[in-house]
């Protein structure tokens, strides 16, 4: 295939990009693919999850100003694109009952009309992938939720010329993929990996969780070899540092065994009008010869 390929990744919140993904995104920029993320909310109203900047007051008042200077440092990082689609964080609500979500927040947004900022994105950068959640979004938070709902509106809607006629020329990607790198799979082979070395998993009270409330298995579909890219993947994490502890969970695998035992991301094929043979090793598959 000739025409440039194109790869466009919808996520929540800036920090998403970097958690779930972003080894494939490194890894197919060094292989020359445009590759773009749209990032629906600003995360104006995430916690301040490193330890050692909780109480900044400067942080606490500059927080949308804050996340978007790390969005952009880690764009850098990845060598992606980056736009934002303008939405206002929802919050995780918390509490049983749990409260209301906040007033004019993404999650409560009409979906027909929050899709178009996407539409128009797609119609503009013509991806021929898309990747985002799946319907749970990936953990239940109500803008990862709502982030599966504007991707599948916009997937569809993008390539039909009455859908949004002020959103641009109709462009139709041909794939779209859910996120599934935080699977039951990966996590138990990096959990028993560590304990046959003799080290510390930090994975045993995922496990315990998943059995407590039955997550249900996803079908992985797609497996991307990108272990040369994880470093890439971690350091974009870390710019995030109002989000990341550099010194908690997400690191205390060592990089040797990351590689060696599960070298991988993973993705669950949701939509294809390309034909493709399962499993795939390319997001790509069925594209790049056709």
């Amino acid at each position: 295939m000739t025409e440039q390929l194109r790869l466009m990744a919808v996520h929540a919140h800036p920090d998403d990009e970097s958690s779930k993904g972003a080894a494939t995104m490194a890894k197919y920029v060094s292989e020359g693919v445009d590759v773009l993320v749209a990032t629906c909310t600003g995360g104006e109203r995430g916690s301040i999850l490193n330890p050692k900047l909780q109480g900044d007051p400067y942080i606490e008042e500059h927080i949308h100003e804050v996340r978007a200077k790390e969005m952009d440092e880690a764009r850098q990082i990845l060598g992606v694109k980056q736009e934002w689609l303008g939405f206002v964080d929802s919050g995780l609500p918390e509490g049983d009952p749990l409260p209301p979500l906040p007033e004019g927040c993404f999650a409560l947004q009409d979906v027909e009309a929050a899709a178009e900022p996407l539409v128009k994105l797609i119609r503009t950068f013509k991806p021929q992938v898309i990747t985002t959640y799946d319907e749970n979004g990936g953990y239940p938070h109500p803008d990862h939720i709502m982030t599966h709902k504007v991707s599948m509106v916009a997937f569809e809607a993008a390539g039909d010329p009455e859908k949004y006629p002020a959103a641009g020329e109709p462009w139709q990607p041909q794939k779209l993929y859910y996120n599934q790198g935080f699977n039951r799979a990966r996590t138990v082979a990096l959990h028993e990996a560590l304990l046959a070395r003799g080290l510390d998993s930090p994975y045993g009270e995922w496990l315990e969780r998943w059995k407590t409330f039955g997550r249900p298995e996803r079908t992985l579909t797609t497996y991307v070899p990108c272990a040369d890219f994880f470093e890439i993947r971690d350091k974009a994490l870390i710019a995030h540092r109002t989000q990341i502890d550099p010194d908690g969970g997400w690191f205390r695998v060592p990089m040797d065994i990351q590689k060696e035992v599960w070298p991988t991301e993973e993705y669950e094929l949701a939509k294809s009008l390309v034909d493709t043979s399962l499993p795939e090793d390319d997001l790509f598959a069925g594209i790049r010869n056709n």
